[in-house]
């Protein structure tokens, strides 16, 4: 009881007798065959760094399975025994973020193309039985938090996880076997303490410790397991019967896990590359409805034609290496909710008014606070609100259009819309010569749909007009007065003649002459 007392003093807690903290394996570069070519060199450079200034550092989690089974990672974390405050300051632009994990994002370059590397302390592996108690939580708890470096609440939830301590427990509290590897690239050695390497041999998700256990420290990790069973899918890759049997059932834990974290893990979820690989993961585990509310939309409305288009469109760029923005994904999976608002509000006021309106009305009812009323809505309004625009083509509309910051991602919703027969394709084409055309080029496209337009027009007024007889020459009233016209003069009467009849005044002295 007093070396627990003095532990939790200084910043450190006892090891459960029960916990596992495997065992080291240091497997060279000549067995696992990782290829350094496919190494970041900004995370190379922060390993560098550290280890210069004497501390332990390692390219961990996600980005060495990737290496390991020949994939080429997109982020990279990196562990080390330096304190968040002692990684800081060894860099120029490095920020010290989070309070229930405290990490330092290490931010390269500017604008859209920076690059942030994570890294994270190496954190004690603690036994929640030694860990302080919360009533509440992470919101009404926040005063009785902010001095705690261990804390949980009532159900077992991690609320505070900031005690340092070695590697190998390090490895013990990371969530599955396949995350928990730590590469040197100095060296080439890879540090395994949980048959990671072999579990990533035999294609199988397994957790860390006690399955149950572990989904109830962190009621997030089932959605990281149905993340990694997506897509690790396509490889062969299966969830442990273990792992995978208390998924449905801790589920309901995750009603205590904050609102905006959970809106994070769901974007997380489908913009990764795996969108529909992961709802099937989430109906084969029994988890199509109560995660979020929002994701249960997602997850019912994955039957319908432009939702699978967006998508696979998603999936197809991430693939690509392209952007995506989780605004654009929601906007389509939110249409129908706005399309059928637009319409029954249309036949009571104008259309425009009626589409802000119902835009409205759908951020109420499917978004909520959390992020509807941030720069997320106010991207997804203006892709909604575009929509409209698209059908004028005339004056100065294209050109102003064409110019939003926005007009991409309006441009590839119309064009999905196309795709699925909302829209006429050839609108889509057009849209799309226009947006890459030279200002003389956009000038003829205008002036094609001008006389389209006016084709179009004359068109009803021509099958309207009675213009037979035609041509007046040919009526037999004409030629019977012809030779009482002035002498000498041939079709120049005829077209005096005629402009005396347009009165009515004379029109009547033909039929006289017979």
């Amino acid at each position: 009881m007093i070396k627990q007392f003095i532990n939790k003093l200084m910043g450190k807690a006892p090891v459960s007798s029960k916990t596992s903290l495997g065992k080291r394996h240091v497997v060279p570069a000549k067995v696992h065959g990782i290829n350094v070519d496919w190494v970041d060199e900004r995370a190379l450079n922060v390993v560098r760094t550290l280890q210069d200034r004497g501390f332990e550092a390692y390219i961990v989690g996600g980005a060495v399975r990737d290496l390991l089974l020949g994939l080429k990672p997109k982020d990279f974390d990196v562990a080390t025994n330096a304190t968040p405050e002692q990684v800081k300051a060894a860099f120029r632009r490095a920020f010290i973020i989070g309070r229930r994990f405290r990490i330092v994002h290490v931010v390269y370059g500017r604008g859209r193309e920076h690059e942030v590397i994570e890294v994270s302390t190496f954190r004690a592996h603690l036994d929640n039985a030694d860990a302080e108690q919360v009533k509440g939580n992470e919101r009404s708890s926040k005063q009785e938090l902010a001095n705690m470096k261990h804390a949980v609440d009532a159900s077992g939830r991690v609320l505070r996880d900031n005690v340092w301590g070695p590697q190998d427990q390090d490895a013990a509290r990371r969530d599955f076997t396949i995350n928990a590897m730590y590469y040197d690239p100095e060296t080439g050695n890879v540090i395994d303490y949980h048959g990671g390497i072999a579990d990533a041999k035999k294609k199988v998700i397994r957790m860390i410790g006690d399955p149950a256990t572990r989904y109830r420290e962190d009621p997030v990790r089932v959605i990281r397991a149905v993340r990694f069973a997506a897509k690790l899918a396509g490889l062969g890759f299966k969830m442990e019967a273990k792992t995978a049997a208390p998924l449905k059932k801790a589920a309901k834990l995750l009603a205590d896990v904050p609102q905006s974290r959970l809106f994070d893990e769901m974007l997380k979820l489908l913009q990764t590359g795996h969108a529909l690989a992961s709802i099937e993961q989430l109906k084969q585990h029994g988890l199509a409805k109560g995660i979020y509310p929002l994701l249960d939309i997602v997850v019912e409305r994955a039957n319908e034609q432009f939702v699978i288009t967006a998508l696979n469109d998603t999936d197809r760029r991430v693939g690509e290496g392209k952007p995506v923005a989780p605004s654009f994904l929601l906007a389509c999976v939110l249409w129908s909710d706005v399309r059928e608002t637009w319409a029954h509000r249309s036949a009571k006021q104008p259309s425009f008014p009626a589409l802000q309106d119902a835009i409205d009305e759908v951020f109420d009812s499917r978004i909520g606070d959390v992020s509807g009323r941030g720069k997320l809505g106010a991207d997804m309004r203006e892709i909604w609100m575009m929509q409209p625009r698209f059908e004028k083509r005339t004056g100065s509309g294209p050109w102003t259009l064409v110019d939003q910051a926005r007009f991409r991602a309006g441009f590839d919703f119309m064009r999905l819309r196309a795709d699925v027969g909302e829209v006429d394709e050839a609108l889509s084409d057009w849209w799309q010569e226009f947006s890459v055309a030279s200002d003389s080029e956009r000038e003829d496209l205008l002036q094609q749909v001008r006389q389209e337009q006016q084709k179009s027009q004359r068109a009803p007024r021509v099958h309207a007009v009675r213009r037979a007889p035609k041509p007046e020459s040919e009526d037999p009233r004409f030629r019977e007065v012809e030779p009482e016209g002035e002498e000498g003069v041939g079709s120049p009467a005829k077209k005096r003649r005629r402009r005396r009849r347009k009165p009515g005044g004379e029109a009547g002295s033909a039929p006289a002459a017979e």
